[in-house]
Parts: structure tokens; C-alpha cells; sequence
């Protein structure tokens, strides 16, 4: 190639480059100018749904226009995450995942999908700890007992689960105690819930959201997988407690969008998520149904994307130790 060729070359490369940069910087000036679509990977009604139409609200009037939810669920929120992932990277589409749906599902769906690849990371958003719930005529008034009752009763009783997080405790949960039961794949927690609440099956993790449930009698609740109790809870024990600590599960919720969103459209919607969740009426809501807000520091797109992959290193050799298929 000649000088002048090269030369050449090097300032087309350059020009292009430098109106690449000018339509991001063009388009995060104007991001964004229509609603933004959220797409929640389960049913109405479970914590997933309720967590997102919160940070919805509060992210809408954070960038100037609405946050609208579609919740899509099925196949462990599989069906969300390919409709997300296959979404217009420009910032208008982004989904409100957990650690079920872009950790776990890594080990089932990477032929429509990539967790870890086809998604970029936003911000974290908040935990929680599950429970395990049970019909209100569940024998047993403790953990122990109704463990034993299971022992005693093995494949007779069912339990509901939505999610590969769900399915993944639900199964250390039998390999800790030695009981065995049927697992029933659902839609979302909702449809579980009121399958427990009807009595037609026996038992579900899920999370604190349905405390409200258990005060009025309706279901059982039996002991929390975090490291201490809750607050909201404080007659609920742990299972490090009841003397099963590998009984241990506390999920988070994260902003994505798909991969190829423009950097800057990223740090707006970053930005949008930490005034979300350091706004007073959205911590004190999240602190009612039992979320704990993550860390300010933790809630960059590099802390989520290093948490998604410490989680990736412990959990999915799991589920390949379990045998754990996709429903």
C-alpha cells in the first residue's frame, strides 16, 4: 500500500470512527424518545412482576418516559430471555432478569441464547430470600417434623416450582434431607401459590412476598434460606438453623439489554437504576416485601457482570451434579 493509500485509508477509518462515536453520543442525547419496553421473563403476580413494575415506575420518570412491563413467561423464563436477547439493541427493549434466568438457564438454553454473551449487564437491583411454604394442613408444626412426615410418606407429596433457582433448591432441599417428592413445573409463582392455597400441592419455595399468606393462615411457612432472619419474619427460622445450611439460595434481580446497546444508552439507564433504588418511597416499598437493595458500589454493569459469572462457577456444576433437565 502506497503512503498516500495509506494515509487514505487511515482517515476514512477515522472518519468513520468519529461519526460512529457522534451517532452514540446523538442518540444518548435524545434517549430516550419513545417508552421503553420491560420485559419481565415470568407471569403476573410473582416477585419477579412486582419488583419490576416498581422500578419501572420510578425508572420511567428518572429518564422522561414511560417503563412499560410484558411479562413473558414460560420454560423458566427462557421464552423473556430469547424474546430480550433477539430485541433491537437500542436500548428501548430491556429485561428485568434473576439469577435463575441469566445464570442457571445457562446450563439448558444456550442454543436460542448465551447468558452470559448476549446480554449486557445494567445494574443490580435487589435480593431476596426464599422461604418454603407449604398447604396449611401440611403435617408437621416445624421444619423437622414435617421432614420426617416426608420420610415417612416418600413420592406421596408434590412440590411447585417456576424457575431453574426454585428447581436447583428444591433439589438441594431433598438431597440435604433425604425426603423425595415430586417436582410440578409452573408457569410463574403465582399459579403455585394458589395451587397451595387449594391444597392440590404440598409444598414450594418462593419468595417472602407471600408472608402475607402464612399471617392469615392460609399456607405454612417453614424455615428462610438466607444466612439470618428476617425482619420481617423473625418466627421464621433459617435452615442453617433447623441444621441445613447448604440449604442456602438468595437470588438477585439485575437490569439487562442485548448485546450491542450503545455504551452511552447503558450508563443512562445505569444512572436511572441507582436513582431508582436510592429513592426513599422505592427502598421503603422493597423493604416491605423483604428485597434488600444492593450496594451502591455493587450496582455497575462490571460488579453485575463479575457477580453473574461467580454464580455461573458455583451453581451450574450443581445442576449438573443433580442431573437437572430443562421442563
Amino acid at each position: 500500500m502506497t503512503t498516500f493509500a495509506r494515509r487514505s485509508f487511515l482517515r476514512v477509518t477515522a472518519g468513520a470512527a468519529a461519526l460512529r462515536f457522534a451517532t452514540e453520543f446523538a442518540c444518548a442525547q435524545t434517549y430516550p424518545a419513545r417508552p421503553i419496553t420491560m420485559i419481565v421473563p415470568f407471569a403476573p403476580g410473582g416477585p419477579t412482576s412486582v419488583l419490576g413494575r416498581i422500578v419501572a415506575e420510578r425508572m420511567g420518570a428518572a429518564v422522561g418516559q414511560p417503563i412499560i412491563i410484558e411479562n413473558v413467561g414460560g420454560a423458566d423464563g427462557s421464552i423473556g430471555n430469547v424474546r430480550a436477547a433477539h430485541a433491537k439493541p437500542d436500548g428501548y427493549t430491556i429485561e428485568l432478569g434473576t439469577t435463575s434466568t441469566h445464570v442457571l438457564n445457562g446450563a439448558f438454553y444456550s442454543a436460542q441464547y448465551d447468558v452470559l454473551k448476549d446480554f449486557a449487564p445494567i445494574a443490580a437491583v435487589a435480593t431476596s430470600a426464599n422461604v418454603l411454604f407449604s398447604r396449611k394442613t401440611m403435617p408437621g408444626k416445624d421444619l423437622r417434623e414435617m421432614v420426617g412426615w416426608l420420610k415417612a410418606n416418600p413420592d406421596k407429596a408434590s412440590a411447585g416450582i417456576f424457575s431453574t433457582g426454585i428447581r436447583l433448591l428444591t433439589e438441594l432441599f431433598q438431597k440435604e434431607t433425604g425426603a423425595h417428592f415430586a417436582i410440578v413445573p409452573y408457569r410463574g409463582s403465582a399459579p403455585i401459590l394458589q395451587d397451595l392455597l387449594a391444597g392440590h400441592i404440598d409444598l414450594s419455595f418462593d419468595s417472602v412476598l407471600q408472608l402475607p399468606q402464612v399471617r392469615a393462615g392460609s399456607i405454612k411457612a417453614y424455615a428462610i434460606t438466607s444466612d439470618s432472619r428476617s425482619a420481617l419474619a423473625p418466627d421464621i427460622p433459617t435452615f442453617r438453623e433447623m441444621g441445613l445450611p447448604s440449604v442456602s439460595y438468595v437470588p438477585w434481580w439485575a437490569l439487562f439489554v442485548p448485546k450491542g446497546a450503545p455504551s452511552d444508552i447503558i450508563a443512562r439507564l445505569n444512572w436511572a437504576a441507582m436513582e431508582t433504588t436510592a429513592d426513599a418511597t422505592v427502598r421503603s416499598r422493597l423493604a416491605e416485601l423483604s428485597f434488600e437493595i444492593v450496594p451502591r458500589e455493587q450496582q455497575t454493569p462490571q460488579a453485575l457482570s463479575a457477580m453473574q459469572k461467580a454464580d455461573a462457577e458455583k451453581w451450574l456444576p450443581l445442576i449438573k451434579e443433580f442431573g437437572i433437565k430443562a421442563e
